[in-house]
Parts: C-alpha cells; sequence; structure tokens
C-alpha cells in the first residue's frame, strides 16, 4: 500500500478549510494539516460588520455552526481527522525539500512539516492609511474579529457617539448600515454616522456614477453622512485618543474611526518561495488553481482570477470565490482535474431596505476593455403593484452594441434584487444577449413578480435602442442638457401624480399621456424634447406619439423618476 499523501494547508478562514475538508471527503488516508497564524479557523469574516453593529450579538455566531457546533481544532480533528495548527506562523516554504518552516507563536519554537502536496490560502492584508495620526488609540482597520471586538466595545460600553467610517466600498457601507439599522441589540441611541470615500462616488469600481448616486441618496435619507470625493490627511486625538478627521474639506469630530480602504493579496510567502506573481500582484495560477509549482496550488484572495468576460486576470477578494476555489483545490489535490472558470465580480450588499447588486463589467469598464457599448437604465417593480408590499428596483444593463451580448448589470431597490442578480450573472456566465434574457422564462405570481420581469423589461429595452426605435437619455446626460438650456422635459403623468411627487427639475411641460396626441402641437420642435414618468414605461410611449407627429428631437428619460439619482 503506498504512503498516504501529506497536504498542508496555509491559511485557515475560507479557502483552506474548505480545501482540506474536500480532499478528506475525496482520500480518507490522506494526512491533512491546515497551519493558521490567528486563533480561530473557518470563521465568517464576511460577518464583521453585522457583528460591529448588533444584528448578530454574539461572536459564536461567526464563528460556530447553526446547529452550535464550534468550527474548533478539536472538531476538525474529530469530525473531519484534520490537524488545525493555530497561533502557528508559517515562516518558509523550502520547495526543493517539501517541507514549509513553521513557528508557534506561543512558545516560539520552529519546527517543519513535510508535504506532498501545499495549499496557500493567506487571503488579504488590509489596505493602510499612511496619514499622520493613524496609530492613535480608537482608529481600526475593519478586517478580522479582534478589529470587530474592540470597536463593538467602544460602541457598546464606551457609548461612542460620532463614528466615522473611512472608505465608501462593500466593507464601509455594510458596516454604516448596521449601525444606523433599527433592531440593535443595544438600548443606546444610534451614533452620528460618516462615510468619507476618496473617490467621487461610493462603491468605485464596482458601481457606475448614476447606480452609486442611487445609494448615496438613500443612504443620507435614512441618516447616513457621505462625503465622497474627500481625502483625509490626519487623525487628530487628546491623549493619545482620537477625537477628529481632517480631510482636505473639512474636519469632523470622531470617537471611533474605521478604516475599510481596500485590501491588496498576501503573497509574501509566497514571493520569498520563488512562486511567479501575476500581473494583478496576487499569486498566478492555472485553470487548475496549481501555482508554477505543480505541487503547491492558491486559492481564494491571495490567488490571481481571470475575468469570465474580458479574460483579464484580475485580484478579487470575496468569499464566495474562495469557497468554490477551495473545493476545486481539494479535487485537485486528491487526483482530480477540476478547473476553476473564473468571476464575474459579482457582489450584493445591503442598506437598509435597499439592496444593492453588480455583477460583469460596468460601463467603464467595458469602454475601457474595447468593447462598443450600449446601455440601458430601466425601472419596475420587485411583484405585482396590487399585492401589498411592492416596491420599486432600477436596472442597469451594459451590452455589446454590435452583438447584443450582455456585458454586465447593476441593480438597486426593495424587494428580491439577489433573485435578478443571480440570473443576470446566469446569463453573463452563459454568454447571453439581451434577446436571450428577454426570452427567459422566469416565475411569475403576484407575491413574487410581475407578469414580465423588470429583468425582461429591460432587455426589451435595450433591444429596442439597439434597434434604432428607444431613443432615451441617462439622468447624467439629462443634467448636462438642463445645464445647457437645449432641452425641455415633457412629464406624461396624471395631474395627481404631480401634485403628490412635483418635478425634481425646472423647465418642465405638464401633458398627461392621455392628451399628448390632441396637444402635441403646443410643443417645442426646436429644442430636445424629453417625455418622463414614474418609471418611463408611458414615456416611452410619450416618444413614439412624438416620434408619428414628426418631433426628430423626442428621447425619454431612462428610469424615469424612480431611477433619477440626483
Amino acid at each position: 500500500m503506498t504512503e498516504p499523501t501529506r497536504i498542508v494547508v496555509i491559511g485557515g478562514v475560507a479557502a483552506g478549510p474548505k480545501a482540506a475538508a474536500r480532499a478528506r471527503r475525496r482520500d480518507p488516508r490522506a494526512r491533512i494539516t491546515i497551519v493558521e497564524q490567528g486563533e480561530l479557523v473557518s470563521y465568517a469574516s464576511c460577518g464583521i460588520p453585522y457583528y460591529i453593529g448588533g444584528q448578530c450579538p454574539e461572536l459564536q455566531y461567526l464563528v460556530g455552526s447553526p446547529i452550535g457546533v464550534n468550527r474548533d481544532p478539536e472538531f476538525f480533528k474529530a469530525v473531519k481527522d484534520i490537524e488545525v495548527r493555530v497561533r502557528t506562523r508559517a515562516e518558509h516554504i523550502d520547495r526543493p525539500r517539501k517541507r514549509v518552516q513553521v513557528k508557534d507563536l506561543e512558545n516560539g519554537t520552529v519546527d517543519e512539516l513535510p508535504y506532498d502536496k501545499l495549499v496557500l490560502a493567506t487571503g488579504s492584508v488590509p489596505l493602510r492609511l499612511p496619514v499622520p495620526g493613524s496609530d492613535l488609540e480608537g482608529v481600526h482597520p475593519v478586517w478580522t474579529l479582534p478589529d470587530a471586538v474592540a470597536i463593538r466595545k467602544q460602541l457598546v460600553e464606551e457609548r461612542a457617539a460620532q463614528v466615522v467610517i473611512v472608505g465608501g466600498g462593500l466593507i464601509g457601507l455594510e458596516l454604516a448600515e448596521s449601525l444606523l439599522e433599527p433592531g440593535r441589540d443595544d438600548k443606546r441611541d444610534k451614533p452620528q454616522v460618516r462615510v468619507i470615500e476618496a473617490r467621487d462616488q461610493l462603491v468605485p469600481g464596482l458601481l457606475d456614477p448614476e447606480v452609486a448616486a442611487l445609494v448615496a441618496k438613500h443612504l443620507r435619507r435614512r441618516g447616513l453622512e457621505v462625503s465622497t470625493g474627500e481625502t483625509v490627511r490626519s487623525f487628530e486625538g487628546d491623549r493619545g485618543r482620537v477625537r477628529r478627521v481632517v480631510t482636505d474639506q473639512g474636519v469632523y469630530s470622531a470617537d471611533v474611526v474605521a478604516v475599510a480602504i481596500g485590501a491588496r493579496p498576501n503573497v509574501t510567502l509566497a514571493r520569498d518561495a520563488g512562486l511567479e506573481l501575476g500581473p494583478s500582484g496576487a499569486v498566478n495560477v492555472n485553470k487548475y488553481l496549481e501555482t508554477s509549482d505543480p505541487d503547491i496550488y492558491a486559492g481564494g484572495d491571495c490567488a490571481q482570477k481571470r475575468h469570465l468576460i474580458t479574460e483579464e486576470v484580475l485580484f478579487a477578494a470575496m468569499g464566495s470565490v474562495a469557497n468554490r476555489q477551495g473545493r476545486v483545490i481539494g479535487t485537485n489535490l486528491t487526483g482530480g482535474r477540476e478547473t476553476f472558470p473564473g468571476v464575474l465580480g459579482t457582489a450584493i450588499f445591503k442598506v437598509f431596505d435597499f439592496s444593492v447588486g453588480r455583477t460583469g463589467l460596468t460601463e467603464r469598464q467595458a469602454r475601457e476593455a474595447g468593447y462598443p457599448v450600449d446601455t440601458v437604465i430601466v425601472s419596475g417593480a420587485d411583484h405585482a403593484h396590487f399585492f401589498p408590499g411592492s416596491q420599486p428596483q432600477v436596472v442597469k444593463l451594459i451590452a455589446d452594441r454590435d452583438t447584443g451580448r450582455l456585458l454586465g448589470g447593476q441593480l438597486v431597490g426593495g424587494g428580491n434584487v439577489n433573485k435578478r442578480l443571480d440570473v443576470l450573472a446566469a446569463a453573463l456566465s452563459l454568454k447571453g444577449t439581451a434577446e436571450d434574457l428577454a426570452g427567459f422564462d422566469l416565475a411569475y405570481a403576484p407575491p413574487y413578480n410581475t407578469a414580465m420581469d423588470v429583468l425582461h423589461h429591460a432587455a426589451n429595452t435595450l433591444r429596442n435602442k439597439l434597434a434604432g426605435e428607444a431613443r432615451t437619455l441617462t439622468p447624467e446626460s439629462i443634467l448636462e442638457h438642463l445645464e445647457n438650456g437645449d432641452c425641455v422635459l415633457l412629464d406624461v403623468r396624471t395631474p395627481g401624480e404631480v401634485r403628490k411627487n412635483p418635478p425634481p427639475f425646472p423647465n418642465v411641460i405638464h401633458v398627461p399621456l392621455a392628451n399628448l396626441r390632441d396637444r402635441a402641437g403646443e410643443l417645442p420642435r426646436d429644442k430636445a424634447l424629453v417625455p418622463y414618468c414614474t418609471l418611463s414605461v408611458r414615456a416611452w410611449e410619450a416618444q413614439r406619439i412624438l416620434d408619428a407627429r414628426g418631433f426628430e428631437n423626442a428621447r425619454f428619460l431612462e428610469g424615469g423618476l424612480v431611477g433619477w439619482p440626483y
């Protein structure tokens, strides 16, 4: 009988434990060891903002299972026959001898672990803000469970009243929302919370500006103070404790500062071992997740990803991706040849009663990649208007103008956004077109959907644009036209709607859609005429009426008033 395969996994949070568990299921004889420099393994780091905010009141919930079983070294040994060494740091990989030098951080002893197959799941490390005062007490990264415990202690025990979050990305907004969301486990007043983002929009790189503006609008309505295009210059303190955040535009009081400005792959161990790094800075891997050394695999944040649409390599840090890669690695460690196809950058996050999702390329990314781009913004309802609780949603689709192939999409609104996001991600994975999406046989019943899903409407509107039938203006382009004074907005809602929700912009003519055929002669022909309504369904109808009456400059507002972000 051959000797059992010796598998060493460096990193014990997401990809590492998944690879080890999958390898154990496929090979009951393998000798598997996980090395983790922290105290905990296989914990839910994505839940950190919700532990800080109190939605997840016990730290135990992030390190245990739903049935109350701790995923600790004893659990891994008893259930999976996997040795887990916590508080143990991998110091060096000796590739010729196939040994990993490890150091016990409790007693300082150093020893070696032999391996036949090695897995790097070293994750990523947070970007630091290199400004004066970063070392003050009360300035925290939002990264590990100890970070979360420290922040929550200040919020709950010390009753911190003013919180500044530096970074308007996913983690920053999740934390901000959790701090202001009703239903917190403690009874104190909500803190005053401000998010400061150096870029000119929230969630830069993941959302296009008009979708990010919708998110910011909703957050401000719910009490969050949002500062974009503002750079932190320093932190100021009193007796060693942070008291103020100084930016290039102002000074803000702060009892707690949470820094969440991004991450970079943790590749020190791989680089020192002579493994090849990719253009993204992460460990270069092939489709089997093998590194430049075929006996060493890498997965999770430390490993380079390939985009499913552009085929370009990128750094993408996401727990869901890490787990999927871990399974592939576990299969291949034990004789399989499974491939990891790539990523779309699919992400979703919650902002109070709204959800925000994205997948594929943004409009900017698609243009930078060289695609001939067309886009559409469409508003609709999450389910039938006559069934209680119907909520609006806004969808943006990005497509190749020449082929109709979908390149990306973004969604924001109430109700079941994640359902639509997953449908769209599936369409992108299969290289679907707008016509394909329009033909999807999606589930319908009044509590769950409208007779035609908002994705159907978005796909059909995009098809109409690509065919030259629908002519539209985006909210951003409307602002430009208003500044130039070369357009007139045509409100085709009913008088009651206008009284209840007056127009948010000047230079508006009100003609209800039912009267438009008779009153078209009253409208100016020397400027662009822009019909709009609540969702722009009637505005599209108005454009066609005006087309038939010879108005060559009629273009309706994409997304209607529901999608107006300003």
